[in-house]
Formats: C-alpha cells, structure tokens, sequence
C-alpha cells in the first residue's frame, strides 16, 4: 500500500547557461535562496549541452556573435523549483539576471507540481 503523495505548488525556473558559466549562475541563485524541496536543499537539473541558435537585433550588444549574424552556440540547461512565493522568485531571477553573462538571459517560469510523500 502506498502512501498519498503531496503536490507541492512550486515555480520550475529554467535557465540557458554556456556551459563555463554553469557553476557560476547556479552559486548565484544557491547565495539566493536554498532552493529547498522537501528534506532536501540546492537542488538543481543540469541537462547535457545543446546548441542554441538566435539572431541578435541591431540594437543588441551580444556576448557572442553580432548584430545581424544568426549564431549557434553551446548551451546547458539549468532548472531549479522552488515554492511558490514571489519574493523567493525575484530573488532567484535577481540572482541570474546578475551572474549571467548574456545581455538577456534565456530564463523561462512555470508553475508546477512537485510531488513529495
């Protein structure tokens, strides 16, 4: 017999890192919050790196490429859950926003279920 499991509501944020800036941005986002789920705290995906393609605008100041230049480069997905609580979100969104090195990071927020026993 299983015990019921407990949906926490939680924001599921996902961020783009390169991947020599991975262990940066998420040391920024831990000095954040503790990103505690449950019984555990700093917990944290990291996806094997992809590529990632844009096209900056002529108005941009691109870390990599140029204005104009369509650009593929190396990027690892990063996610991170926390509970839903706006101050802790714009702590952890503070904290990427400040450690990551692209002009506009690539950072997306869900809300979500996490489920715990």
């Amino acid at each position: 017999m299983s015990a019921t499991l407990q949906l926490l509501p939680v924001y599921r944020i996902t961020v783009f890192v390169p991947p020599a800036e991975v262990e940066a941005v998420k040391a920024a986002i831990c000095a954040a919050d503790d990103l505690s789920i449950g019984h555990y705290r700093e917990v944290m995906w990291t996806s094997a790196p992809g590529t990632e393609q844009f096209r900056p605008g002529p108005q941009a100041t691109p870390t990599v490429g140029s204005a104009g230049a369509l650009t593929a480069d190396p990027t690892v997905r990063l996610e991170c859950s926390i509970t839903r609580d706006a101050d802790r979100l714009q702590r952890v969104l503070q904290a990427i926003n400040a450690a990551h090195p692209w002009e506009v990071p690539a950072v997306f927020v869900d809300e979500s279920l996490f489920p715990l026993p």
